[in-house]
């Protein structure tokens, strides 16, 4: 929610107020997200060796950490979330006379970025020479340049309420309700832009609560073995289940942490809660240890394997946001192994083996939707034809033809397993009538190719499974692929 308000008791603005200076807070206020976190997950991005130097910097001091990651890190400042009707006001401002300066505790190297970035600031006062400028320090940095009252404070956060009663007007940017209630009761004069709306919604979303979905894949072996009807082992794969999905929104999260920048560059995932700031850093910093704390406790009480392999999923995740993803083919692969890895999980929650057929059908498939995932990503970006490497992955332009003959041999290749697992001695164990499952093909046949035929035409919009379960034509042939099983069993 983006709206501004204004306290009762304040007085419009008039020719007084272009000779007070306006001073603005950077983080939480001029922009939606906190800019010393931002920086420190690009540097454990792209340079995570860098956390063992952590402890000497903060012994240094809060303004020597900044200063060293400031240092080591090249923050986009163009891509941040700014708080637009804020900054809507600031230009107004700007344009009527009005000296603005940007007051914050961020490192003095991001804060001038930010100012050259903006293009409406006349000075810039920021962490510098060991000093952090937060709270009671900056509150004296204001008060030596232009006394008690004789400015104006935009800020967002706790620490603001040290400024605000010296201050000739209030400005509260993006604030928590306590911190408005308390702004309103230091001076007579307020102003609120960008009422915060409710984060466990913002929080609901970013865990993408949609995308467990995906994690039904543990069912698959307790189905597959049809041994469904053994209560022991269906509360085992819903305590799998569980503990996965919990764990796979801790990565989720960590993910949208170390992508914010190439997230604000794309089209659909500047939505997202980081990205465009609606949830804070620190929430999400908070979160991921919190979700993957009750993951692993869930896991004990299944067989350890399960936690080791949840352990690798969590990697092998971690990899791929932070490397892999910009290998080509490789990523596919590791997407594919991922979903195969949620089958095997649930093989281990349940103590169920899995066969040769079911890992050669997952293999193939996967690996088609995984190309079908990174198709569906890179297509939109095809310019005219033209052939130029797409930034942030591996991929040249000409290679989507390529990768739509791969997606689909690997599609229809898992058909072939189907029918030679139909045609095995240990379908005519487990069905009284094996001859059913033939129906099982064409239905496959039909779904891989409308999936890349939904792909080509750039209208796959999502994860390829996800989609499934909201595609009416999906379902459809998934309800007719139960029927002909259950008539086969």
């Amino acid at each position: 929610m983006h709206k501004t308000t204004c306290d009762p008791s304040s007085t419009p603005d008039n020719g007084a107020s272009a000779k007070i200076p306006l001073c603005v807070d950077l983080d939480g206020t001029l922009v939606r997200t906190d800019t010393l976190l931002e920086s420190f997950l690009v540097l454990v991005k792209q340079r995570p060796w860098s956390l063992l130097q952590v402890p000497a910097w903060l012994a240094g001091g809060k303004a020597n950490f900044k200063r060293e990651i400031a240092r080591r890190v090249d923050l986009p400042v163009d891509l941040l979330p700014y708080q637009t009707d804020f900054t809507d006001y600031l230009r107004r401002q700007k344009a009527a006379g009005r000296r603005l300066i940007l007051v914050t505790a961020a490192d003095e190297k991001i804060a001038r970025k930010v100012a050259q970035h903006i293009g409406l600031f006349d000075d810039v006062l920021a962490s510098r020479d060991g000093i952090n400028l937060r709270g009671s320090a900056k509150l004296k940095a204001l008060q030596a340049r232009y006394g008690d009252r004789g400015f104006d404070y935009a800020g967002n956060d706790r620490s603001d309420l040290k400024i605000w009663p010296h201050a000739r007007k209030a400005i509260v940017v993006n604030a928590p309700a306590r911190v408005q209630r308390a702004a309103r009761e230091t001076t007579g004069r307020t102003q609120v832009f960008g009422l915060q709306s409710a984060r466990w919604r913002a929080l609901i979303r970013a865990v993408r609560m949609h995308q467990w979905l995906k994690n039904l894949l543990l069912f698959v072996p307790l189905i597959m073995s049809h041994r469904f009807g053994e209560p022991r082992l269906v509360k085992a794969a819903g305590i799998g289940f569980l503990s996965f999905s919990l764990c796979a929104a801790g990565v989720y999260l960590l993910n949208d942490l170390l992508d914010l920048s190439a997230d604000r560059g794309h089209a659909r995932k500047r939505l997202r809660p980081f990205a465009a700031g609606d949830l804070s850093l620190l929430t999400g910093l908070t979160a991921v240890p919190l979700l993957m704390a009750t993951a692993f406790a869930l896991a004990l009480s299944l067989p350890p394997l399960f936690g080791a392999l949840m352990a690798v999923y969590v990697l092998s995740s971690l990899l791929y946001s932070m490397k892999l993803k910009t290998l080509p083919v490789i990523d596919v692969l590791l997407l594919s192994g991922l979903y195969t890895l949620r089958l095997i999980t649930g093989g281990t929650a349940t103590s169920i083996q899995i066969s040769f057929w079911l890992l050669a059908f997952a293999m193939f498939i996967f690996f088609s939707l995984a190309i079908v995932k990174r198709y569906s990503e890179l297509a939109p970006l095809n310019d005219a034809g033209k052939l130029k490497r797409i930034a942030g992955r591996g991929y040249w332009t000409h290679d989507l033809e390529t990768m739509r003959v791969l997606g689909g041999c690997s599609g229809y290749l898992a058909v072939l397993v189907m029918a030679l697992y139909i045609n095995s001695a240990q379908v005519r164990i487990l069905y009284r009538h094996p001859y059913m499952l033939w129906a099982l093909c064409p239905l496959i046949l039909y779904w891989i190719s409308r999936v890349w035929l939904l792909a080509g035409r750039m209208e796959m919009h999502e994860d390829p499974i996800v989609f499934a379960l909201h595609d009416v034509a999906s379902l459809a042939v998934a309800a007719l692929a139960l029927i002909f099983v259950l008539l086969a069993i």
